[in-house]
Formats: structure tokens, sequence, C-alpha cells
């Protein structure tokens, strides 16, 4: 009897790391779901990020022409991986706005100097106060607004070629 019950710690442990392999291995769901995604743009307006830009405000997002809006930031990796396709979509005759999050005038500059500046305005979220009010809760995220500033689609993570397509589609879709 006592044999057995040295055993019980390892079988305990390899019982909790099963469990917790599965669980990692097969997620519930890899869709994040935005509960902004069928809603109205909240109100804003953010000074300019650059001198070269315009500020942006939410009512800039509603002039009856779908949009993107993007999130990023000149310290964010991801948002470096991703500067080819939104010159690409740019390229393709979207336009695509843009909210700099906690980031400097000098530091935005330079990042659009060195990646491309796709944007046709820029504002400065130094607080990241806009950021969260539209539910996004990192950089880089592109949201899909359509021509009345309701966000049709929230794209989580670097836009990569294979999203283009999607993209495309969803804006005009949301026409």
């Amino acid at each position: 009897m006592n044999r057995w019950l040295l055993w019980l710690p390892l079988a305990l442990f390899s019982l909790f790391f099963g469990a917790v392999a599965i669980g990692l291995m097969m997620p519930k769901d890899n869709i994040i779901e935005s509960k902004m995604v069928g809603k109205p743009m909240p109100s804003f307006a953010l000074p300019a990020a650059i001198e070269q830009r315009p500020g942006l405000s939410s009512a800039d997002l509603a002039r009856g022409k779908p949009t993107l809006l993007n999130i990023f930031a000149s310290w964010c990796v991801p948002c470096i991986a991703e500067a080819p396709q939104l010159l690409a979509l740019q390229r393709a005759g979207v336009e695509i706005n843009a909210i700099a999050s906690r980031d400097t005038p000098e530091d935005v500059a330079n990042f659009l100097n060195r990646w491309g500046n796709p944007y046709t305005r820029i504002g400065s979220d130094t607080t990241s106060r806009v950021q969260l009010e539209i539910g996004s809760s990192g950089v880089p995220e592109t949201f899909v607004i359509d021509g009345n500033g309701i966000i049709v689609h929230q794209h989580i993570g670097d836009i990569r070629p294979e999203d283009i397509a999607m993209i495309k589609k969803l804006l005009e879709d949301a026409g």
C-alpha cells in the first residue's frame, strides 16, 4: 500500500500536465470577436502625429467611403512586417488612416521615412485612450470602417500578403 502512495504525486502531475498540453494544442477558439464590430466608431479627435499629415477624428471615418484604420507604433516589430502590405493596399486605391499609439512625432516620422507612409491621416494617441475605446488591445490592428463610420471588421495582428484579398473584399462589401 505504501508503494502506491509514493507514485501518487507523479500520477497527479502527469494528469495535470496532460490536461494543460491538450488545452494548449486544441484551443476552443482562435478567433477573437470584437465587441465593437457592427457599432459606430466612438467620437474622438486626435492631433496630427507628424507635420506632413493631418490629425484624425471619428468624423473623418464617416465621409461616405469605406476606409481602413490602422493602429501602429514605431516601436512595434510586427508593424514593420505589415508595412509592405499597407503600401500595396494604398497603391490599389485603398484609403488608409492611422492612429500612432504611445509614440513621439520624431519616432513616427523616422518609422514612416524608413518603411513607407501609406496613410492619409495620422492621429497621435499618446495615452492609448482612443485605441482602447475602439476595442484595440495592441499593435498592429486594422479596422475596416464603412462609409457611415461603422466598424465592419477588426483584424488583429499584422496584415500578411494572404490577408490582402480578404481586406479588399471587406472594403468592397462595406461600400
